[in-house]
């Protein structure tokens, strides 16, 4: 068997992955790059692959960086099936056809054509099939998969790929923040020689999970008490469910003053519908007997959701504080863009940054203390207070990074069998501490690939055989 990388590679978005047996070709993840903007030469260069002899795509999650890229890829020829789980089918509908407006305003915006249509979206959506956890299935010749929770966000999952003579590779996509309020504990990866697994937080700690709960809530008190308006660009997918279920709690247990929230996002809104739809079967136990007491955990009597543009533009006459939660996650684009310009001059103003914001965002400039950012291509004074939240990702760190390593080395059937690890989908330091800290502490061989890079995997042996 053999493995390219694509994309992922010394980046954490724009998930990319050829797996090739000695008859078919797998696909895994096909997503954008997200940074500056969302169009970049990146997203519209052409695959590094013959695009109309690849048998399948599987899909880790509904993530845009590891999805963004599916309707260019069918635009372009790719006609195979397309699988994942039911609840990333449901998500990645919705980002897709989110992404549509997203890409074409961009495209406007810098006069070159989008990267794709709705109309691709429509062609992309009749190609899913779904999959569940712990089925086996041969997707392309000579070719199975099969899936296991990861516990990123709703319905995300490992995708474990074997040939007909027992020889596997193993992508993680990327691995949960666990344990979480909502989704159960990720699932090792013990029956592979080849695994790549994610790094976005290789090198770095989370506080304790009650700490960062703590964090959010002090975080608003004093927030609340300045009387101004409180902003959070939030990523519409499992970010604003996490916020919305803790400030629920808050509030009912009377431990902030109960003041208006605004869900700014219709995307998110759509989504957090998902989470309800399939929250009694994919949540993890304690969270869906939650569910059955109380009807829905993301609700409480002062959120009010802002679907059309019409109810949005209302929200600036009701007076501050309040609480307006709006994408994009890293402030480059959406309607957060449009509140982040009326509020951010003001010193009154709040704006809490909760996760991973990547390098050239709006959202990483601010963190790192800038005085001014562009939003929608004008100069925008900060005055506003940031406060940055730690722990909110829902990526692991580096230390549940490494206990999943061990456990997917460990764990039975493993007994040894992993021959290497390599560590993607992460910044390069990220990356190399990662795998430093793979080998250290676990013996075992760790790789950084490089871009391009296509290893051959065997069951004795892992071989460099092409660079890119």
């Amino acid at each position: 068997m053999k493995i390219s990388f694509y994309g992922g590679v010394g980046k954490v978005t724009g998930s990319n992955f050829l797996v090739e047996g000695t008859k078919g070709k797998i696909l895994v993840d096909c997503g954008i790059e997200q940074g500056r903007d969302f169009s970049e030469a990146s997203a519209h260069a052409p695959f590094q692959y013959e695009v109309k002899k690849i048998d399948a795509l599987v899909l880790t999650h509904a993530h845009l960086d590891h999805v963004g890229r599916i309707p260019k890829l069918v635009k372009d020829g790719f006609a195979g099936k397309i699988y994942m789980t039911p609840p990333t089918r449901d998500l990645a509908e919705l980002i897709l056809r989110d992404s549509v407006g997203i890409l074409g305003e961009e495209a406007v915006r810098r006069g070159v054509l989008p990267l794709y249509e709705e109309k691709d979206v429509e062609t992309t959506l009749l190609l899913i099939e779904t999959l569940e956890y712990h089925t086996e299935k041969e997707i392309a010749p000579g070719l199975s998969c099969y899936l296991r929770n990861t516990g990123h966000i709703l319905g995300s999952a490992s995708v474990r790929i074997k040939d007909e003579e027992g020889t596997a590779i193993a992508l993680t996509g990327d691995i949960g923040n666990s344990p979480s309020p909502l989704l159960p504990d990720w699932e090792p990866v013990p029956d592979a020689d080849a695994l790549v697994m994610e790094s976005v937080y290789g090198d770095r700690l989370h506080p304790a999970q009650q700490r960062r709960v703590e964090l959010l809530r002090d975080t608003l008190k004093k927030a609340i008490a300045r009387g101004g308006t409180i902003l959070i660009p939030a990523f519409s997918l499992e970010r604003t469910q996490l916020m919305l279920y803790e400030l629920s709690n808050f509030f009912d247990a009377g431990e902030l003053p109960k003041i208006p929230v605004f869900l700014d996002s219709p995307l998110a809104i759509k989504i957090t519908a998902v989470y309800e739809k399939w929250g009694m079967t994919y949540f993890k136990p304690e969270t869906e007997d939650e569910m059955k007491r109380e009807g829905s955990i993301f609700e409480f009597p002062f959120l009010k959701k802002t679907l059309a543009r019409s109810e949005s533009v209302e929200i600036e006459k009701t007076p501050s504080p309040k609480i307006i939660i709006a994408g994009a996650g890293m402030s480059h684009g959406g309607r957060i863009g449009r509140w982040e310009a009326r509020y951010l001059p003001d010193a009154s103003t709040t704006l809490i940054i909760a996760g991973y914001q990547a390098p050239g965002s709006p959202g990483r400039r601010m963190a790192e203390g800038a005085s001014n950012v562009r939003l929608g291509g004008n100069k925008v004074k900060v005055r506003a207070k940031v406060e940055i939240l730690e722990g909110w990702s829902a990526h692991a760190d580096r230390d549940e990074l490494l206990k999943f390593a061990e456990a997917s080395l460990s764990s039975p059937p493993a007994d040894g069998r992993t021959k290497v690890i390599f560590t993607a989908m992460g910044e390069p330091s990220a990356e190399r501490f990662l795998a430093q800290r793979i080998h250290d502490y676990l013996g075992a061989r760790a790789i950084v690939p490089e871009f391009g890079q296509t290893w051959e995997i065997t069951k004795n042996v892992v071989t460099l055989v092409r660079a890119h």
